[in-house]
């Protein structure tokens, strides 16, 4: 159970929490292999056979470990590399990955997302805290966080304690009176019980919970969230 009387700041993830991701990534996916198509079609055509775009991030991966966090830098280098081994002009990596990048930030947001935000960022000073490469500045949500985290610019990801101790120095909190609310069982709940804070699992899909340690609280969406800690007074009201 939840003890809401030591909460003082929440951190929240982004893809799948708030938003779907899959269909968003498919859609840049679909937006980078068309500009590829007008201006670059020999990578266009090694970009639609899904084993060599898989032997492209993998070598990445592999030569690059620097970059094992940064998704942004690994999506940019395979282009350069897809335009490099198709014998196309590499420098146009950095325009295509930019229109992979805006379509990335389309999000359509869950239809309880946005009063969720409002009603939490109204309570606690909120903390975007994600392994993805979303910039909520980007998406239009920013005015309800006070900070906001990525894997890539802090070099490490969930479920390392280490970026949930961040997301607590942002705020000012110690990792105990935060509640952290995310929707991935092992990088989200196991991440965050590790790293000493109460959590939420967001769990939309049903799916089974299958770990020893338990989250704090399931939820199947964001107004549940909202409901379990409507009684609590506002810490930013005093």
């Amino acid at each position: 159970m939840l003890d809401l009387t030591i909460i003082k700041a929440i951190s929240l993830d982004l893809d799948d929490t708030l938003w779907p991701v899959w269909p968003v990534i498919e859609k840049a996916e679909a937006a980078l292999d068309a500009w590829l198509g007008r201006h670059a079609p020999m990578t266009a055509a090694l970009f639609a056979n899904a084993g060599a775009r898989h032997d492209i991030r993998e070598h990445i991966v592999r030569s690059r470990p620097e970059l094992k966090h940064n998704l942004s830098a690994i999506r940019r280098e395979a282009i350069r590399v897809a335009l490099y081994r198709s014998k196309e002009n590499p420098l146009l990596a950095d325009e295509a990955f930019e229109v992979f990048f805006a379509a990335r930030h389309e999000v359509t947001l869950y239809d309880d997302a946005l009063l969720a935000l409002e009603f939490l960022s109204e309570r606690y000073p909120l903390v975007a805290l994600s392994n993805g490469n979303a910039e909520i500045g980007r998406i239009g949500l920013e005015p309800y966080f006070q900070a906001a985290i990525s894997a890539q610019a802090f070099g490490v990801g969930k479920p390392d304690s280490r970026i949930f101790h961040a997301a607590a120095g942002a705020v000012s909190v110690q990792p105990y009176n935060v509640l952290h609310v995310g929707d991935d069982a092992a990088l989200d709940v196991l991440g965050a019980l590790n790293a000493g804070m109460q959590t939420v699992w967001v769990n939309r899909s049903d799916h089974l919970w299958a770990h020893d340690a338990l989250p704090h609280e399931t939820v199947t969406n964001l107004t549940e969230l909202c409901d379990l800690l409507q009684a609590v007074q506002s810490p930013l009201g005093g």
